[in-house]
């Protein structure tokens, strides 16, 4: 997809981009410049582990978005390929 670079140095990333990625507003994300590209990641969310009487688990530092059946099974038939 083209897209282009404003005055200001931003640039647009598509909705289909932003979607197949699952980045939604105000989101961080790292950039990377290598071998002449830019490459675009979802930055890893911040995150402890609780131990608790409901045991032992992994809490994230911010929101992150919902996990749906369809994000589930994009996944599995993502590792399944």
């Amino acid at each position: 997809m083209r897209t282009t670079i404003d005055g200001a140095g931003r640039i647009v990333v598509p909705k289909a981009l932003r979607d197949a990625m699952r980045v939604q507003a105000g989101q961080q994300v790292d950039i990377v410049f290598t071998d002449g590209r830019l490459e675009i990641e979802v930055a890893p969310t911040e995150a402890r582990v609780v131990s608790d009487d409901e045991g032992v688990r992994i809490v994230p530092e911010e929101p992150l978005p919902p996990l749906t059946d369809e994000v589930v099974r994009a996944a599995l038939e993502h590792t399944r390929r």
